[in-house]
């Protein structure tokens, strides 16, 4: 499945409805670095486990309302929202088997 890019106007329907499932939503800025090098470590985990878990990501800086809303201080940070509920928070640039390990729990 392919990572989505989500918006404040979108972001209910995309991660907060029912039946959405396991969505794992980065924050995320162009100007950060480690977003910069996270992003192809989620390509990795999208094309392993990306049946089991969408992967969203939102830039915080046109998408204010939504990093506001979850209290995102630092970036990147990553939520995983199971059935539209959020279920954990992890901030910081993280390998590729821990971040595969972390969402096997909820997938």
């Amino acid at each position: 499945m392919a990572i989505v890019e989500v918006t404040d106007q979108n972001f209910a329907n995309n991660v907060e409805a029912e039946g959405t499932g396991t969505v794992l939503v980065d924050f995320w800025a162009p100007w950060c670095g480690p977003c910069k090098m996270l992003a192809p470590i989620l390509e990795e985990v999208d094309q392993e486990i990306g049946d089991q878990v969408k992967i969203a990501k939102i830039n915080v800086d046109n998408n204010p309302e939504t990093a506001g809303k979850f209290g995102i201080m630092s970036i990147p940070t990553m939520i995983v929202f199971k059935d539209g509920k959020m279920v954990s928070k992890l901030s910081g640039l993280q390998p590729k088997e821990q971040l595969v390990e972390w969402l096997k729990e909820y997938a």
